[in-house]
C-alpha cells in the first residue's frame, strides 16, 4: 500500500475505467447446502453469474450465464440444487424476465421462464419451503394487474396462485405460500392492512396515513409463524420503527427502534442489490438483525445466536455489514461490508470451526490509501431544518477554496449514505470537493424531514441545495465561483432547476436522465404505476389532469424556464428509459440549441434509466471530466486518443 500523499501532493490520477468499469466481483451468495459460492464477475465485457466450490478460487469457477448484450445484476439460488435463476431486461426497458440456469449443464442457454408481452415484467420471486423446484413469482402478465404465480422451474409452467383485480392491493404470503395479509393504498393515499383468514374472512387491522410513506410502508414482511406482520411505522414518533402487527388482534408491538434514527429501507427498494432492512435466517425466516440510518449505518442485532456470529463477522472489517447469506444450518456465512474506501469486501465465515477468510474485493485494483474519506456533516437549512449530508474532500491538498460539485440523489424519496461512491471518489481524485445533501423529502431522517417537501419541488428542496453549497463556501472548503451541480433522475431535475431558478449560482451542470417537465413526466410513466402515486407524486407535486395543479407543475418545471439557462450544461439520457422518457432531455437540448446555447448531449441507444453497460458509464464520466475541468478547473486525465497522440 502507498502512503497517503502529504499536503500539496495530490495522488496520481486514477483512470476513469478504474471507477466505472464493472467490479471485479460482486453480490456473493452461498448455496443453501453451504458447498458452493455464486457471485457476479465480468466476461464478454458484461457481468455474468459464476459458481465455484466454497473452498475454490475464481480460476476454478464456472461461468453459468452468457449474456453478451447486458450485464446481469439480480440472481438467486433456488432450493433445488440444479437450478439458479436471474432477472434480465432488454436494453434498460425494465421489462424484467426470469431466466433459469441448469447448473448440471451450464453450457446450455438460459431458459426464459416468463416470456411476457411488452409492458409486463417480473416484480419478485420467493422459494416455497417443502416444494423444491417451485417459485412464487409476482408479475403483471395482465399489464394493469400484478398477480402471483406458482412457477415450476423444470417445466416453466406458471399457475395462478393469487389473482388480484384491484391494482392498489397486494397480497402477503406466509412461508408456505398461504395468503395471510393484504395491503391496499386508498384513494386518499393511506395504507390499509387486512388480516386474511383461511375460511375466506378478513379484518382490517390498521390504516396508516400516507404522505409520510411516499414509497409505501417499508418493509412489509410476514413473520415466520404467519401470525404477525412486520411493518416500518412511525406511530406516535418522528422515527421510523419496526413494528409487529398481530394477525388476530391487530395489536402493535415495537420490535426494533433507535431514538433519533429511522429504519434503513433502501434495501426494500432494491432487494438483493442493497443491504436489507431486516436480516433473516435462511430456511426459517427468523429475524437476525435490523439496519438503521446513521452517519454510518447502524446494525441492531435481535437474535441471540446471531449475536455470536455478528461479533465474529465484525472482526473481519471496520466497515458496516452489508449483504449477508448463510447455508440452511446457519453455520456457514458469506458477508459483504460497506466502506467508503474499501468497496465490496466479501468474507467467508464458518461458525462451527471459526474459520474465516476474505473472498474478494469488488475493486481490488483501487488503493484505499489514495481514496478520500466520506465524512458525515449536518448542515442547517435557512428554516432551521437539519440536512444530514456527506462531504468528500480530495486527499493531498489543502481543503480550502476548492471547486465543489453538489451531487444530488434521485428519488427524490431516497437518500445518500456512508459508503463507497464511485462518483464521489472520481470527482475527489480530480480535485473537487463533493457534497451529497439529504435535502428535505429524502427518506431516512424522520417523518418531518420527509413531509416538509410537500409542494416544495423547485422551492425549498432547491433552497436546501443552495444552503448546503453556501455552507461549504462559508466553511472555507469551496470557491464560490467554481460550484457545479450533478444529478440523476430527480437529481437531474434538481440540476436543471439549479441552472434555471438560480442561473448565476452554478458554474457548470450535469443532468443525467433528469425530469424537465413535471406534467409530461407523470403522464408518461408506465400505466401500471399510476394507481400507486396517490401519496407520492400526486401528493407532493400535483395531478397533471387538474388544470390548476398542472399550471403549478409547469411553473416548477425547467422546460418553462429554459430561456434562463446560460450555465454550461451536459445532458445524458438512455433511449429506452421508461421512467424519464427521452423527450424530457430532447426538449431541453432542442430549446437550448435553437437559442444557440452550447450543450453537450449524450444519448445511449442501449440504455434505460441510468447506464448499466460499462462502456456507456465510461463515456459519460469522461465527458463529465472534460466538462467540469473546463468550467470548474479540476484535474483531467488524458483520454486514450490524447494519450496515444502524446506517446
Amino acid at each position: 500500500m502507498t502512503e497517503v500523499p502529504g499536503r500539496g501532493a495530490p495522488p496520481e490520477l486514477i483512470d476513469v475505467e478504474d471507477f466505472f468499469a464493472d467490479p471485479d466481483f460482486a453480490h456473493p451468495q452461498i448455496s443453501p447446502d453451504g458447498t458452493r459460492l455464486a457471485y457476479l464477475a465480468p466476461r464478454h465485457g458484461r457481468n455474468q453469474v459464476w459458481v465455484r466450490g466454497i473452498e475454490q478460487e475464481h480460476e476454478d469457477a464456472v461461468c453459468v450465464t452468457d449474456d453478451t448484450r447486458r450485464g446481469i445484476s439480480t440472481y438467486q439460488w433456488t432450493d433445488d440444487p440444479r437450478w439458479l435463476v436471474y432477472l434480465q431486461d432488454t436494453d434498460g426497458n425494465e421489462d424484467w424476465h426470469l431466466y433459469r440456469v441448469d447448473l448440471e449443464a451450464p453450457e446450455e442457454p438460459a431458459v426464459d421462464l416468463t416470456p411476457l408481452e411488452a409492458g409486463s415484467r417480473v416484480f419478485g420471486m420467493d422459494t416455497l419451503p417443502g416444494e423444491p423446484g417451485t417459485l412464487l413469482v409476482t408479475m403483471n402478465r395482465r399489464p394493469m394487474f400484478i398477480d402471483t404465480f406458482t412457477l415450476d422451474l423444470a417445466t416453466g409452467e406458471a399457475t395462478v396462485h393469487a389473482e388480484i383485480d384491484d391494482p392498489t392491493t397486494s397480497i402477503l404470503f406466509d412461508l408456505q405460500g398461504r395468503p395471510v395479509f393484504s395491503s391496499r393504498l386508498t384513494a386518499e393515499g393511506s395504507y390499509e392492512f387486512t388480516a386474511l383468514d383461511p375460511d375466506g374472512g378478513s379484518r382490517v387491522l390498521l390504516t396508516v396515513g400516507g404522505a409520510e410513506y411516499p414509497v409505501g410502508v417499508q418493509p412489509q414482511q410476514v413473520t415466520p409463524d404467519g401470525r404477525g406482520l412486520l411493518l416500518g411505522l412511525y406511530g406516535d414518533s418522528d422515527d421510523l420503527r419496526l413494528v409487529r402487527v398481530d394477525h388476530q388482534s391487530g395489536e402493535q408491538t415495537v420490535v426494533a427502534a433507535l431514538e433519533g434514527h429511522d429504519l434503513d429501507v433502501l434495501g426494500a427498494m432494491a432487494p438483493g442489490l442493497l443491504p436489507p432492512t431486516v436480516y433473516t435466517r435462511r430456511g426459517d425466516g427468523e429475524m437476525l438483525a435490523v439496519r438503521f440510518v446513521g452517519g454510518r449505518p447502524i446494525i441492531k442485532v435481535l437474535d441471540p445466536h446471531f449475536e455470536e456470529v455478528y461479533a465474529a463477522l465484525a472482526k473481519l472489517s471496520d466497515g458496516v455489514l452489508g449483504t449477508l447469506s448463510s447455508d440452511e444450518s446457519g453455520q456457514r456465512w458469506v458477508a459483504t461490508f460497506v466502506h467508503d474506501r474499501r468497496p465490496g469486501e466479501a468474507f467467508f465465515y464458518d461458525h462451527a470451526t471459526g474459520e474465516s477468510r476474505m473472498l474478494f474485493r469488488a475493486f481490488g485494483h483501487l488503493d484505499p490509501q489514495v481514496l478520500a474519506p466520506m465524512e458525515p456533516v449536518t448542515i442547517p437549512a435557512r428554516d432551521g431544518l437539519a440536512l444530514p449530508s456527506y462531504l468528500t474532500l480530495p486527499v493531498g491538498v489543502e481543503p480550502t477554496n476548492l471547486p465543489l460539485v453538489v451531487a444530488v440523489h434521485g428519488g427524490p424519496w431516497a437518500y445518500d449514505f456512508w459508503g463507497y461512491s464511485s462518483l464521489a471518489q472520481f470527482l475527489a481524485n480530480r480535485g473537487y470537493a463533493v457534497l451529497q445533501v439529504n435535502f428535505r423529502g429524502s427518506v431516512g431522517y424522520g417523518r418531518r424531514h420527509t413531509v416538509s417537501a410537500i409542494g416544495e419541488f423547485g422551492g425549498a428542496m432547491h433552497d436546501d441545495l443552495i444552503d448546503a453549497a453556501t455552507w461549504a463556501v462559508e466553511q472555507g472548503y469551496a470557491d464560490p465561483t467554481r460550484i457545479g451541480i450533478y444529478g440523476a433522475s430527480y437529481g437531474g431535475y434538481a440540476a436543471l432547476v439549479g441552472v434555471t431558478v438560480t442561473p448565476d449560482f452554478f458554474a457548470a451542470a450535469v443532468d443525467y436522465v433528469g425530469i424537465s417537465d413535471l406534467a409530461n413526466f407523470m403522464r408518461t410513466l408506465p400505466p401500471f404505476t399510476r394507481p400507486y402515486m396517490a401519496n407520492s407524486w400526486y401528493r407532493y407535486v400535483g395531478d397533471p389532469d387538474v388544470p390548476e395543479q398542472e399550471a403549478d407543475m409547469l411553473a416548477r418545471s425547467p422546460i418553462t424556464m429554459v430561456d434562463r439557462i446560460r450555465t454550461p450544461l451536459l445532458v445524458a439520457q438512455g433511449a429506452n428509459d421508461v421512467r424519464v422518457v427521452q423527450a424530457e432531455s430532447d426538449n431541453i437540448v432542442a430549446s437550448l440549441r435553437e437559442r444557440g446555447v452550447p450543450v453537450e448531449y449524450i444519448v445511449a441507444e442501449d440504455e434505460g434509466h441510468g447506464f448499466a453497460n460499462p462502456e456507456n458509464r465510461i463515456l459519460l464520466h469522461r465527458a463529465m471530466e472534460r466538462h467540469f475541468a473546463e468550467h470548474l478547473g479540476g484535474r483531467r486525465a488524458p483520454e486514450p486518443a490524447e494519450a496515444d497522440a502524446t506517446t
